[in-house]
């Protein structure tokens, strides 16, 4: 394919679901990844498409009282590459939706290297093209020459935050003597099964108190001068970071009992380390809540205090990037277009939405837009009850800029239902959306 309508900027999953939508309406895109061409970011492992790296869950499949399930579910009714990808990479995750993510990255790159208006391109760019439409989701490792251009044609300096890495251990290095599966209250999950989707590594009371002492006092990466007055995303903390903010804080947060009954026992232990499936044949599992800047001695060290990993073998250990993001709601319009270079569009995390499936969702926003304008059509947004709308007002202008930090998807994004009682809400939530998204859906015009 030697001419291209559109150049989108980025292989992650911002930018393949911005390309896959374009495609799918009949538009040729120039689809750009630096990773094949001998370089990596300091988080990917691998060249393909839409790598997942932190974690290998797209979160809550439920549709009916969460907004990310809700999120989910407009996903796949507008076409989502990314969605449709996931189903056949499904491993188990109680009400979760996780993925293998080597099953998952090479389904998105089959889809996109074989669909006749996707050229994949493995080159690096340094800076933003002064002409020609362009959708840039170059994501949280945005390389450095680019960010300087995107600083630039931006009027500021972009922002950044830390994002820690979970470690990954082998099935077979785990003590199921000691531990045991279960998921929290027993919940099945939406592809059934027996509510047994995470292995549980229980701790007492003083087992619990000398990990806690463990994470504070365990030699840490040291930051760079630069990097210093970063801050950390509050959804992505790193466990030691939680740690610092009182004793009690983990058994509230990732380690907490609450729901898991230890069979040896009948009872909630103190506090509950939980392993999360991280591929389909179920011999790598990710430490749920995990993420951690810890020195990669010191957390082969401590991890192994806790009940039932002793012996663990990590497949991989836990680590620190960079987060690239910009001041979305001062800087961009509705449609994601960049104010000062219209031509110019960002999707993404690096518009400051955070998670996978919200990252995926703004870059499909992003390219229904473009191939809206491109076909000379009009595109309204989706309404703000919606989630996909909701997630695209924090970007583009629903918050106070001067504080704008990435955000998840959450109820509390949505217009207010004040008049419905709180154990009600959820639910009012999602009735609303699904019906403001029916009819939204019925003002799109649809790809030929």
């Amino acid at each position: 394919m030697s001419n291209h309508q559109i150049h989108v900027i980025g292989g992650g999953l911002a930018g393949s679901e911005a390309a896959w939508q374009l495609a799918q309406a009949g538009i040729k895109v120039r689809l750009s990844e630096m990773r094949g061409t001998g370089e990596m970011t300091p988080a990917h492992q691998t060249d393909g498409l839409a790598e997942l790296v932190c974690s290998n869950s797209f979160r809550s499949d439920d549709a009916d009282k969460n907004a990310v399930g809700l999120l989910h579910q407009e996903m796949r009714r507008l076409g989502s590459l990314i969605m449709d990808r996931a189903e056949p990479a499904k491993v188990p995750a109680g009400s979760a939706l996780a993925v293998d993510r080597h099953v998952f990255s090479d389904g998105v790159t089959r889809a996109l290297a074989e669909h006749p208006n996707v050229e994949i391109v493995r080159e690096r760019i340094d800076t933003l093209p002064t002409d020609g439409m362009t959708i840039v989701a170059t994501g949280p490792l945005t390389a450095a020459a680019l960010a300087s251009s995107i600083g630039e044609a931006a009027g500021m300096e972009h922002l950044a935050f830390f994002d820690a890495i979970a470690p990954v251990i082998h099935f077979d290095s785990i003590d199921m003597e000691e531990c045991w599966m279960a998921n929290r209250w027993d919940k099945i999950g939406p592809g059934g099964g027996e509510g047994k989707d995470y292995i549980n590594c229980p701790m007492n009371k003083e087992q619990y108190q000398a990990f806690v002492q463990g994470l504070l006092d365990g030699e840490k990466t040291e930051f760079k001068e630069w990097e210093s007055s970063t801050p950390y995303f509050e959804g992505c903390m790193p466990i030691e970071v939680m740690a610092s903010r009182g004793p009690e804080t983990l058994r509230h947060g990732p380690m907490k009992p609450m729901g898991l009954d230890n069979p040896k026992t009948g009872r909630w232990p103190y506090a509950v380390v939980q392993l999360r499936q991280d591929n389909a044949s179920g011999t790598l599992w990710n430490m749920v809540g995990f993420q951690t800047k810890l020195k990669h001695g010191a957390q082969v060290e401590l991890f192994r205090t806790i009940p039932g990993l002793e012996k663990a073998e990590f497949a991989r250990l836990g680590g620190l990037h960079r987060n690239t993001f910009i001041q979305s709601p001062k800087l961009l319009d509705p449609t994601l277009r960049l104010k000062s270079a219209p031509h110019i569009r960002f999707a993404g995390q690096m518009t400051g939405c955070e998670g996978y499936v919200e990252s995926a969702a703004i870059g499909l926003i992003a390219g229904r837009f473009a191939a809206a304008e491109i076909l000379g059509q009009e595109l309204a947004p989706p309404p703000a009850d919606t989630a996909l709308g909701a997630l695209l007002g924090h970007v583009t202008g629903n918050v106070e800029t001067a504080d704008y930090q990435p955000m998840n998807v959450n109820f509390g994004l949505f217009p207010t239902l004040d008049d419905v009682k709180k154990k009600q809400r959820k639910e009012a939530y999602t009735a609303r959306a699904r019906a403001s998204f029916g009819r939204w859906l019925g003002e799109v015009v649809e790809p030929a």
